[in-house]
Protein backbone atom coordinates (compact mmCIF):
# COMPACT_ATOMS: atom_id res chain seq x y z
CA UNK A 1 0.00 0.00 0.00
CA UNK A 2 1.91 2.98 -1.33
CA UNK A 3 -0.05 5.55 0.69
CA UNK A 4 0.49 3.78 3.98
CA UNK A 5 4.18 3.19 3.29
CA UNK A 6 4.64 6.88 2.51
CA UNK A 7 2.75 7.89 5.67
CA UNK A 8 4.70 5.37 7.75
CA UNK A 9 8.03 6.64 6.39
CA UNK A 10 7.10 10.24 7.25
CA UNK A 11 5.97 9.44 10.80
CA UNK A 12 8.38 6.71 11.86
CA UNK A 13 11.65 8.61 12.02
CA UNK A 14 13.90 7.91 15.03
CA UNK A 15 13.72 10.31 17.98
CA UNK A 16 16.88 11.16 19.89
CA UNK A 17 18.57 8.06 18.52
CA UNK A 18 15.65 5.77 19.45
CA UNK A 19 14.06 3.78 16.63
CA UNK A 20 10.34 3.22 16.26
CA UNK A 21 9.40 -0.34 17.22
CA UNK A 22 8.56 -2.62 14.28
CA UNK A 23 5.50 -3.86 16.23
CA UNK A 24 3.92 -0.42 15.83
CA UNK A 25 3.70 -0.58 12.05
CA UNK A 26 0.94 -3.22 11.71
CA UNK A 27 -1.09 -1.54 14.46
CA UNK A 28 -1.04 1.79 12.62
CA UNK A 29 -1.64 0.08 9.30
CA UNK A 30 -4.86 -1.50 10.58
CA UNK A 31 -6.15 1.94 11.60
CA UNK A 32 -5.04 3.42 8.28
CA UNK A 33 -6.83 0.69 6.30
CA UNK A 34 -10.07 1.47 8.14
CA UNK A 35 -10.04 4.97 6.68
CA UNK A 36 -9.46 3.87 3.11
CA UNK A 37 -12.96 2.46 2.69
CA UNK A 38 -15.87 4.66 1.70
CA UNK A 39 -17.69 3.72 4.92
CA UNK A 40 -15.71 3.22 8.13
CA UNK A 41 -16.67 0.21 10.23
CA UNK A 42 -16.89 2.02 13.57
CA UNK A 43 -16.65 -1.09 15.75
CA UNK A 44 -13.58 -2.34 13.88
CA UNK A 45 -11.99 1.12 14.06
CA UNK A 46 -12.53 1.26 17.82
CA UNK A 47 -11.02 -2.21 18.25
CA UNK A 48 -7.96 -1.27 16.17
CA UNK A 49 -7.49 2.02 18.00
CA UNK A 50 -7.78 0.16 21.31
CA UNK A 51 -5.07 -2.30 20.26
CA UNK A 52 -2.80 0.58 19.23
CA UNK A 53 -3.32 2.47 22.49
CA UNK A 54 -2.93 -0.68 24.60
CA UNK A 55 0.45 -1.17 22.97
CA UNK A 56 1.47 2.43 23.69
CA UNK A 57 0.24 2.06 27.28
CA UNK A 58 2.46 -0.97 27.85
CA UNK A 59 5.39 -2.51 26.01
CA UNK A 60 5.35 0.07 23.22
CA UNK A 61 5.55 3.13 25.45
CA UNK A 62 8.66 4.73 23.98
CA UNK A 63 9.41 8.27 22.95
CA UNK A 64 9.88 7.25 19.29
CA UNK A 65 6.61 5.28 19.18
CA UNK A 66 4.54 8.03 20.77
CA UNK A 67 6.02 10.60 18.40
CA UNK A 68 5.31 8.35 15.41
CA UNK A 69 1.64 7.92 16.32
CA UNK A 70 1.23 11.62 17.08
CA UNK A 71 2.73 12.57 13.70
CA UNK A 72 0.69 9.92 11.93
CA UNK A 73 -2.53 11.61 13.03
CA UNK A 74 -1.53 15.27 12.83
CA UNK A 75 0.50 15.80 9.65
CA UNK A 76 -1.58 17.03 6.72
CA UNK A 77 0.82 16.02 3.98
CA UNK A 78 1.85 12.67 5.40
CA UNK A 79 0.57 10.62 2.46
CA UNK A 80 -2.85 9.32 3.42
CA UNK A 81 -4.93 8.54 0.32
CA UNK A 82 -8.08 9.24 2.31
CA UNK A 83 -7.63 11.18 5.55
CA UNK A 84 -9.47 10.30 8.76
CA UNK A 85 -10.97 13.80 8.73
CA UNK A 86 -12.70 12.97 5.41
CA UNK A 87 -15.17 10.67 7.16
CA UNK A 88 -18.34 11.61 8.93
CA UNK A 89 -17.70 9.97 12.26
CA UNK A 90 -19.33 10.68 15.60
CA UNK A 91 -17.86 13.78 17.27
CA UNK A 92 -16.45 11.65 20.10
CA UNK A 93 -14.42 9.61 17.60
CA UNK A 94 -13.13 12.71 15.82
CA UNK A 95 -12.18 14.21 19.18
CA UNK A 96 -10.24 11.08 20.22
CA UNK A 97 -8.37 10.96 16.90
CA UNK A 98 -7.53 14.66 17.14
CA UNK A 99 -6.15 14.10 20.66
CA UNK A 100 -3.84 11.42 19.24
CA UNK A 101 -2.23 14.12 17.12
CA UNK A 102 -2.04 16.73 19.86
CA UNK A 103 0.27 15.99 22.81
CA UNK A 104 0.76 12.23 22.66
CA UNK A 105 4.38 12.94 21.68
CA UNK A 106 4.96 14.29 25.23
CA UNK A 107 4.07 10.96 26.88
CA UNK A 108 7.64 9.88 27.67
CA UNK A 109 9.61 13.13 27.74
CA UNK A 110 7.01 15.35 29.46
CA UNK A 111 4.22 13.13 30.80
CA UNK A 112 2.70 15.93 32.87
CA UNK A 113 2.03 17.90 29.67
CA UNK A 114 0.46 14.89 27.95
CA UNK A 115 -1.63 14.24 31.08
CA UNK A 116 -2.82 17.85 31.25
CA UNK A 117 -4.01 17.62 27.64
CA UNK A 118 -5.62 14.17 28.24
CA UNK A 119 -3.21 12.70 25.70
CA UNK A 120 -1.48 9.92 27.64
CA UNK A 121 -2.07 6.57 25.92
CA UNK A 122 -4.11 5.26 28.86
CA UNK A 123 -6.27 8.41 28.88
CA UNK A 124 -6.89 8.04 25.15
CA UNK A 125 -7.58 4.32 25.60
CA UNK A 126 -10.20 5.10 28.26
CA UNK A 127 -11.79 7.57 25.88
CA UNK A 128 -11.87 5.00 23.05
CA UNK A 129 -13.29 2.31 25.33
CA UNK A 130 -16.09 4.66 26.35
CA UNK A 131 -17.08 4.88 22.70
CA UNK A 132 -17.78 1.14 22.80
CA UNK A 133 -19.91 1.33 25.92
CA UNK A 134 -23.61 1.84 25.34
CA UNK A 135 -24.83 5.31 26.20
CA UNK A 136 -27.41 5.47 28.96
CA UNK A 137 -30.32 7.89 28.99
CA UNK A 138 -29.77 10.55 31.59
Amino acid sequence: MAGFERAWAAASKPRNGEAVSPELKPLLEQVYVEFQSAQVNLLSLIENLSALLEYLSGAGRTNANCWAVDLFFCLDDIGWERDWTDHELPDDVHDALAKMGEALHDTVSSPEIARDFDCLPEQLLDRIRQLKAPKRDQ
